[in-house]
């Protein structure tokens, strides 16, 4: 089992010295992957359609200010200060960027952390951003995504590149360098049925989360109707499920914490104590989970390294 957290990209912990120490603190407790999540601008007014509160409302801290560090930079930056650890966004909006631009920073990332890089994709989820930051409409993201994997592909790929899109098209140049992966990783997020479809036709792997109250996968039952059903849309595509890489990320808490109760009667997963904590990582091993991600963020440095500590200490010797 792989085990990351995501570093600070935004709020009081968006700063060089915070990040560097809690990626080398993390890499040198032995995670595996350190991820970073995606916002270029914050509007100001935003429609409540957050898919990940019951409400709609984004009450993330870092809308207050509007302070976030770029991820393919940020990822950059945090490569030059690690040798080993994975470093993925979670999760780039692919429509906001040119495609042939995403590819070349997601490939010369990868060439230059020796071969670490995973690109982790969404479609996105706030149109107010995708106005800001002049992507294509909101209402054909799905499409765009879509495209822009397959354009990825393409020039990850192929010697002579040739593509005849909706959104982009180009022959007849040369793109260098290639990742040193091959393939490079494209993991997708979300928990809705056309995201699973996008990671059944097109993608490396699969990384929902517990928080989405309209797909909540937030028991082992849950998230083993979830695999059969993504099962079944690779089977349709021709693919084997085997091939597709399980990821989950676990953002209820910051390691062990007071126990969530569901309607059911039934303890929310990655809730309650370090014994329940280690259950659940043998619970969805057993489903074929292979990469498990948390969230240890508080505060300040000093809050976030002793949850990070805590894990490494109570919980990650019983599940290894």
């Amino acid at each position: 089992m792989e085990f990351g957290f995501a570093i600070p990209n935004g709020g009081v912990m968006a700063n060089r010295d915070d990040v560097v120490a809690i990626s080398k603190a993390g890499e040198a407790a032995g995670f595996d992957i350190l991820s970073s999540p995606d916002h270029i601008v914050m509007p100001r007014t935003v429609a409540p359609l957050y898919p990940y509160s019951k409400s709609g409302d984004a009450s993330f801290a870092t809308m207050a200010d509007g302070n976030f560090l770029e991820p393919f930079a940020l990822m950059a930056f945090v490569a030059a200060h690690t040798e080993r650890v994975k470093l993925m966004t979670s999760v780039i909006v692919l429509p906001y960027r040119e495609p042939v631009l995403t590819a070349k920073l997601a490939s010369t990332i990868d060439e230059l952390s020796g071969g670490r890089f995973i690109l982790g994709s969404g479609a996105g989820w706030m149109e107010e951003e995708f106005v800001a930051v002049g992507a294509p409409p909101f209402a054909e993201r799905g499409k765009i995504t879509d495209e822009y994997i397959d354009i990825f592909r393409e020039l990850w790929t192929k010697e002579r590149p040739t593509f005849n899109g909706d959104y982009s098209s180009f022959d007849d140049f040369m793109f260098a360098p290639k990742p040193k992966q091959s393939p490079l990783p494209i993991w997708i997020g979300g928990e809705s049925r056309p995201a699973m479809r996008r990671v059944a036709r097109r993608a490396d792997g699969w990384f929902p989360s517990d928080a989405n109250p309209k797909r909540a996968f937030d028991t082992p039952a849950r998230f083993a109707t979830a695999i059969e059903e993504l099962n079944g849309m690779a089977a349709d595509e021709g693919r084997d499920p085997a091939s597709i890489h399980l990821a989950f990320w676990a953002i209820s808490c910051a390691g062990a914490c007071d126990p969530v109760v569901l309607d059911s009667g039934e303890r929310k997963s990655f809730t309650g104590t370090a014994d329940d904590l280690i259950s659940d990582i043998k619970a969805f091993q057993a489903l074929g989970v292979q990469t498990l991600m948390f969230n240890f963020l508080q505060g300040s440095r000093t809050e976030t390294l002793e949850k990070m500590d805590a894990f490494v200490s109570d919980i990650m010797p019983h599940v290894r």
